[in-house]
């Protein structure tokens, strides 16, 4: 059983297609070693690594491959979709961190786990389809889905029609003791990704997909929490988290205790669609018995790791 420390790194899905690219396999693969390095560094500094990452832009481009295809494929539901996108990237990223390892001269196997989170199907958020995912659509074309497969669509700053799915809180990752075993074993372990795919549970114990996407930094606290993480890692736009961000006086947070963090939070200082649900869910992790977490940009991390930049939030 391995006795190293348990570092959980969490990052965006435009970490491995950037904002200003086409999204090409071979950007992405670029930018997968890229991440994959950063990663890496966990493993020379003594820590077991378990990774989440985003799919938002990936599962965007599938969803806008299915609509092209959909007059000679039948298209996909969400939840598959998800899965499709933790195989397509989990290769990438495990590709990368075996290249990126060996070439540091370790030898680590790199596991892929397809991951299904289960979902509460009465939480409110699933009655709240609020989250626009794949493509931007006509009117008519959006009346045709409205009408014909029952989707929920809004009009989108004027850009076009867009699907809108629920959010709903994630409860339990399934697998969770695998993982703990792979990484005891010393395995790096991709899990979690995108969010997971989302299920529920019938009456009868059977997991039924969700039309959802779960927020993955949410995935990632649960994950940190079930294998006992020691270091819990957002990567993210900013080196530091900030009160008044996007004000002409910003005030940088190299340090927070968790009941700060929840006062700050509570006051509108972190928005919902941005900061908010690294800062929620780092707190749960603290408050699980979490001991550290840190909050920077993949640029900076380095820097971070050696406490020159980042955001920690740590027990009161």
């Amino acid at each position: 059983m391995s006795d190293k420390k348990i570092a959980v790194v969490a990052f965006g899905g435009n970490a491995i297609i950037k904002e200003d690219e086409e999204g090409y396999q071979e950007e992405q693969l670029s930018n997968a070693e890229e991440a994959c390095d950063l990663m890496a560094n966990f493993i020379e500094r003594g820590y077991d690594l378990l990774v989440v990452h985003g799919n938002g832009p990936q599962v965007g481009n599938i969803l806008i491959q299915m609509e092209e295809a959909s007059l000679k494929v039948p298209p996909s539901t969400l939840d598959v979709c998800v899965a499709l996108t933790q195989g397509s990237m989990g290769y990438l990223l495990e590709n990368g961190l075996v290249n990126g390892l060996r070439r540091r001269g370790i030898e680590r196997d790199v596991v892929v786990i397809c991951s299904q989170v289960i979902v509460d199907r009465n939480d409110p958020l699933m009655e709240e389809p609020t989250k626009p995912i794949g493509p931007f659509f006509t009117y008519y074309r959006a009346r045709q889905l409205i009408d014909g497969h029952n989707w929920k669509m809004i009009e989108d700053s004027g850009r076009g029609w867009r699907k809108v799915v629920p959010s709903p809180r994630p409860v339990k990752v399934l697998a969770e003791d695998t993982i703990k075993r792979m990484l005891a074993a010393g395995a790096v372990v991709i899990a979690g990704g995108g969010g997971g795919i989302p299920v529920y549970e019938d009456e009868r114990g059977n997991l039924v997909g969700v039309e959802a996407v779960i927020d993955k930094d949410y995935t990632a606290g649960i994950l940190a929490s079930a294998v006992g993480a020691d270091l819990f890692v957002n990567l993210t736009g900013v080196d530091i988290v900030y009160l008044d961000y996007n004000t002409p006086n910003p005030k940088p947070l190299p340090e927070l205790k968790v009941s700060e963090a929840r006062r700050y939070l509570d006051n509108g200082q972190f928005p919902a669609g941005s900061m908010g649900p690294k800062i929620d869910a780092s707190c749960e992790f603290i408050e699980s018995g979490g001991r550290e977490v840190l909050i920077t940009s993949a640029e900076l991390l380095t820097e971070a790791l050696e406490k020159r930049t980042g955001t920690r939030i740590v027990p009161d």
